[in-house]
């Protein structure tokens, strides 16, 4: 027996167990011999006190001869329970009718030793991951049996199951992804994997992009910019590289891409590659891109809008200023002698200078669009003619202006202050395609259309503005009429003059095209339906000095400006009237209670706290039958306010003056 356990201590001291050396605990051993029991016995304790592992001898036909109390506290068994009986006990049914444990002793006593895991069975049945080892013990070549060493690895195995089963959720959730490019990179840059994202978005398969370099997604531009070595420098140096750029499909086509690369590195820090995660944002981008664009055209619209309240408010203003110029110069012509040619020279120049400035008010007012639309037949040759001389002065010195119309041309149906606006911007157009000078010409003809899915069937008059200077590209041409579309730079241009004439013509049931080409200069064409009915030229009426005198009126005249007003009530004092005079609606309202002669109100219609449009509804609420002049200077009042009362349009003179006062008497009575 001595011999026996003298020949497990050798092959005990050998054993290493999940790669960790036994021989820790018997490196106290000695070479034994029979003779020197004092160590055997030492070593014998030692194991058995060992309660990690279950080390426990088997006869050469696996029957267990030995027990110490790891095997006791791993498999659950006493000694006393387990000695003599077969170690096939501690595994599963399905393994004994397999044969296991007879072919791993058989491996073991031809091979000398067996290394394996396997689930094996405690005595209450339960399972437990065993890592097992099994030498064979020899004496002079003799198999006299077997040295078993068992550890319980369930937790590990458990630990080492719950991180595959996560892996492959990751590497399925990954491969699984379509809304992102996910895949690794080598360090030198290689794809390694490649998922169903990174298949949708670049358009390779597995077998046509692993093993080849990524710098294949970027543009030509950013390789020979060596913007692939780039982002993987700072990935390696920094841990991380974030960016956004245009990508390259197997296709060929660009999408935009938002890129992220991480560095993969060993716990020791040595790097083993990246991890790259690709983006598609294209459509992220143009929603950014076309909110940008909005945000900017809202800009230039409250800037507009900004600019238009201004100028309307100027022309107001302006067109008080005109009312007291042109009623004081058409009373001092009436009051001064007309025997000096010199002075009625200068009262008539004046005259006309305030009459230009009135209408410069109304383009005004027509560009803060505080004018109403006053469609009416117009003939275009004349319209241009009557406004050469401001485009001449728009133009400036360095540019022609060429006319070319027949001798017969259909009239159209427009706004003649809008035509004007459209026939400036484009003329303004014109001249900053021109720096260096040109000529620009501006011809007419009759048209007739079918019909071509822009224009209706019918008559047409198209005009067109021609200039010899930079022209456009097809790019350029193509958004040219879109609004706040500018190639002028940042506040140089509002980009709205074509937007402004194409919405226009359209409104009138015409079309503008435009026809461009680089270095050969643009050509405008605004195509407008002809009038259908002949009308007379509208001829201005020149001043007359016999103005129609009616029956003298009691009169109230109301405005907030003390110039205008007084220059009112001269013009109707002069015709024969008599004034009261109010300078707010408050105080007109006083003013008529007390006077109750009065015959008829004029009241301007922007003043603080009451309009007067406001202050007409408390008089007719008072006396229906009162006759009211609404004096404003704008024709287009805001929406709600207009009660059907007459206008006087600002500013007016003596005879306007006078025609409104007897065309509202003779209405009312």
């Amino acid at each position: 027996m001595r011999l026996h356990f003298s020949c497990n201590l050798e092959a005990l001291s050998a054993l290493w167990v999940n790669g960790e050396c036994m021989n820790a605990a018997a490196g106290m051993i000695k070479e034994t011999s029979l003779g020197r029991t004092t160590e055997a016995e030492r070593f014998r304790l030692l194991v058995e006190a060992v309660t990690d592992y279950a080390i426990y001898m088997l006869d050469p036909n696996g029957i267990v001869s030995s027990w110490n109390a790891g095997a006791e506290r791993i498999k659950g068994y006493k000694a006393s329970e387990i000695l003599g009986h077969s170690f096939a006990e501690f595994y599963e049914e399905a393994d004994r009718a397999a044969g296991i444990p007879q072919r791993m002793l058989a491996v073991a006593g031809r091979e000398g030793k067996f290394q394996a895991e396997g689930w094996r069975v405690r005595k209450d049945g339960t399972r437990f991951w065993a890592f097992v080892i099994v030498d064979a013990i020899y004496d002079n070549g003799e198999l006299i049996g077997f040295a078993k060493i068992t550890r319980d690895l369930t937790e590990r195995r458990q630990a080492e199951e719950e991180l595959r089963r996560s892996e492959e959720l990751f590497r399925r959730l990954v491969e699984g992804v379509t809304d992102y490019a996910v895949y690794m990179l080598d360090p030198s840059g290689i794809v390694s994997n490649w998922n169903a994202g990174a298949q949708r978005i670049k358009g390779y398969g597995p077998d046509e992009i692993v093993g080849r370099h990524f710098s294949i997604f970027y543009t030509q531009e950013d390789r020979s910019n060596g913007e692939p070595a780039r982002s993987l420098a700072i990935a390696e140096r920094e841990g991380r590289f974030e960016a956004e750029a245009w990508r390259q499909r197997k296709d060929g086509t660009r999408f935009w891409a938002n890129v992220v690369i991480d560095a993969i590195r060993e716990p020791s820090g040595r790097l083993i590659g990246f991890a790259k995660i690709t983006r598609d944002i294209t459509e992220r981008r143009e929603v950014q891109l076309a909110l940008d664009r909005t945000r900017e055209a809202l800009m230039h619209s409250q800037k507009i809008e900004a600019i238009g309240k201004l100028t309307g408010g100027v022309a107001h203003d302006f067109n008080n200023l005109l009312t007291v110029v042109l009623g004081s110069l058409d009373l001092l012509r009436r009051y001064v002698p007309n025997d000096d040619p010199r002075i009625a020279r200068l009262l008539d120049n004046a005259l006309q200078g305030a009459q230009r400035g009135a209408t410069l008010t109304q383009r005004m007012l027509a560009f803060a669009r505080r004018q109403e639309l006053d469609l009416r037949p117009v003939d275009m040759v004349e319209l241009t003619r009557g406004m050469r001389d401001l485009l001449q002065r728009s133009l400036g010195p360095q540019i022609a202006i060429e006319t070319r119309f027949p001798l017969a041309l259909d009239r159209v149906t427009a706004d003649p202050n809008q035509l004007e606006t459209s026939l400036l911007n484009l003329a303004v157009n014109a001249r900053d395609a021109m720096p260096a000078g040109g000529t620009l010409t501006i011809a007419a003809r009759n048209e007739v259309t079918v019909g071509d899915g822009n224009l209706r069937p019918g008559r047409y008059v198209r005009m067109t503005l021609s200039d010899t200077g930079e022209g456009m590209d097809e790019e350029t041409l193509a958004r040219a009429t879109e609004p706040f579309f500018t190639t002028k730079g940042t506040g140089k241009g509002t980009g709205l003059g074509l937007s402004m004439v194409h919405g226009m013509a359209e409104q009138l049931g015409g079309q503008l095209v435009l026809h461009s080409k680089p270095g050969e200069g643009t050509a405008a064409e605004i195509w407008l339906p002809a009038a259908e009915q002949p009308v007379e030229i509208d001829i201005p009426e020149a001043p007359s000095p016999a103005i129609e005198r009616m029956r003298p009126l009691t009169i109230l005249a109301v405005d907030d400006d003390a110039l205008v007003l007084a220059n009112t009530c001269a013009m109707l004092e002069d015709l024969g009237h008599t004034v009261f005079l109010a300078y707010s609606g408050e105080q007109a309202l006083e003013e008529f209670e007390r006077t109750s002669a009065i015959d008829l109100v004029i009241t301007d219609h922007a003043m603080p706290k009451m309009t007067g449009t406001d202050l007409a509804k408390r008089i007719q609420a008072r006396r229906p039958d009162m006759p009211i002049i609404l004096a404003t200077g704008y024709a287009e009042l805001p929406v709600g306010t207009d009660s059907g009362l007459p206008r006087l349009s600002k500013p007016y003179r003596q005879d306007a003056l006078a025609r409104a006062i007897t065309n509202a008497v003779r209405t009312r009575g």
